[in-house]
Formats: structure tokens, sequence, C-alpha cells
């Protein structure tokens, strides 16, 4: 039990036992794959069945397990000049698994919603449904360290963090877990039930090497037919408004102001009785004075 101080607070004793020791990942093949595809479709027969056992310890789900690591194969595929020559591709590929499984995005998804019904024993369910209550970088970096066994180090590197920080999140996602359940307490038993977990994870069919590689294709022609299509969109759209566009300026009019004491625009009115009277009688007498103007009826 060691006294430590990690991202600047002081925390009670505790200490961060080393992970077991586990052989370097790599495809156990009779020979070495000699060609890109061949080389894809044994770190995809290696990787995958782990990965998405993972994804599912992540997030619960056992669609969006099994489309984070097809997703995380496609980018491979995609990138594969990259991969290929990567001090640890199924490292790679497992970065981009946990990245796609713990995006909160999904939770706009209706049918992602909710996580699937847990399965296995009564230890094995309480131990997912407390992970579930971790915030993601917790979850994330407890089953890398304390489940599958990475070194401290590549667990702050994975999860873009530093090393007191990882080392933070380890020991109160252990907190975490043990106040919930308290029989996972000594780290050896929850490194012993979180091997269970990945062991009893999701039961799903897998798409084929070859499925996946002809999805990322696919994918990739997708994308490259979108941005040309919305590049000619963005030239046409240009075009039409250098077409439309005034060729010279024209100052905007002057903006109206009221103006007071103008009368109403309206007809004659209507004359009252005493008026009309007048006017009658002005018509009817004979022209005594200067010569009037008459309307002519020719």
């Amino acid at each position: 039990m060691t006294q430590g101080t990690i991202d600047g607070e002081t925390r009670g004793t505790a200490t961060l036992d080393p992970p077991p020791a586990t052989a370097a990942p790599g495809p156990e093949t009779a020979a070495a794959p000699t060609t890109p595809v061949e080389a894809f479709d044994a770190l995809y027969a290696y990787t995958a069945p782990g990965l998405v056992r993972q994804a599912y310890a992540l997030c619960g789900r056992r669609r969006l397990a099994r489309e984070a690591v097809e997703y995380a194969f496609h980018q491979a595929w995609d990138r594969w000049p990259e991969v290929a020559v990567d001090r640890d591709p199924a490292g790679w590929v497992r970065a981009v698994a946990h990245d796609y499984a713990l995006s909160p995005w999904h939770r706009l998804r209706r049918a992602l919603r909710y996580p699937d019904p847990p399965s296995g024993t009564g230890a094995v369910r309480a131990l997912r449904d407390a992970m579930l209550e971790l915030p993601p970088p917790y979850r994330r970096t407890l089953l890398l360290y304390d489940g599958l066994g990475v070194g401290l180090p590549e667990v702050a590197a994975e999860t873009e963090a530093s090393s007191p920080a990882a080392a933070h999140r380890l020991l109160h996602a252990r907190d975490a877990v043990a106040e919930r359940v308290p029989a996972l307490a000594d780290p050896d038993v929850l490194r012993q039930r979180l091997g269970e977990l990945l062991e009893q994870g999701a039961a799903t069919v897998l798409a084929t090497p070859k499925a996946v590689r002809a999805g990322g294709e696919r994918r990739v022609w997708l994308w490259t037919r979108g941005t040309a299509a919305l590049s000619a969109l963005i030239v046409a759209a240009t075009a039409f408004t250098l077409a439309t566009a005034p060729t010279r300026y024209e100052p905007p009019l002057a903006p109206g102001e009221a103006v007071a004491g103008v009368p109403v625009l309206s007809g004659p009115q209507q004359l009252t009785s005493q008026a009309e009277q007048l006017r009658v009688h002005l018509d009817q007498q004979p022209v005594t004075g200067p010569a009037r103007l008459l309307p002519s009826p020719h």
C-alpha cells in the first residue's frame, strides 16, 4: 500500500497491482501471410471474436458491438498500409472499435437506447451492470488494465490520457465497482470476473473477412461519390450565382418617411341640403353678368 498523488489530487492508500502477463497479440497461422488480403484476413480471424466481446462489455448492446468491430476493420482496410506497419495492428483496431462502441451519438438511435438483457451468472451480470454505470473513460480503462492486462502506459496512450490520469481513472473505477458489488473489492477477484465477462460475452455471428473488406470498399466508394456530387453541386451553385448576380451597383431606395399635415385623399364631399338648394337656385337664375362658360353640346 503506497501513498500517491494523481493529477494533483492526493488519494488515500492505494496500490495498482501489475496486470497479469499476456502474450503479444498476433495471428496464429501456419505460414506468414504474403499479400495484404491474407494479412487482413488473418488479423480479422484472430482479433474480431474477442473485440466483439470487449465492445459488448463496454456498451452492453450486441448489435452495436458488431457494428463497432466491422467499422474498425473498415477503417483498417481503408488505411491498411498504415496498419500493416504498425507495431500493434490488433491494438490499432481495438482502439477504433472501443471508440465507436463508446460514442455518445449512439444514444440518439432508438434501437440502441437501452442495453440488452444481461446473460451469464449472477456475478457476471452484476459486474456488467456496474461497468455500464461507470463513465466511458473509466469503463474503458478498467477493461484494458484489469480485463485485458494492458500495461498502464499503453492504457494511457490508447485512451489519450497521461499515466497519472489513467491510474486515477482505474482507481476510481475499482472503487465504484466495489461500492456496487462489494465482492469485487479485491483486484484479483475483479480480474477473474472480467475474464468471465469477456468469455461469456455477446454471441453474435460475424461477417466473413471478404464481406468486411467489400463493405469497407463500398463505404469508401460511397464517400467518394458523395464528395464528388457535393463538389458538383457547389460548382453549379457558384456558376448560377455568377450568371444571375447584377453586374453594376444599384443604390438602394431611401426608406419612406411619414409626412404630416396632408389631407386625406378623398372624392367630393356630399352637399348639404342648404348647398343643394343654393345650387338649384343659381342654375335657375338668368345670366345677367359677363358671359359664363358653358359646356358645348357639340
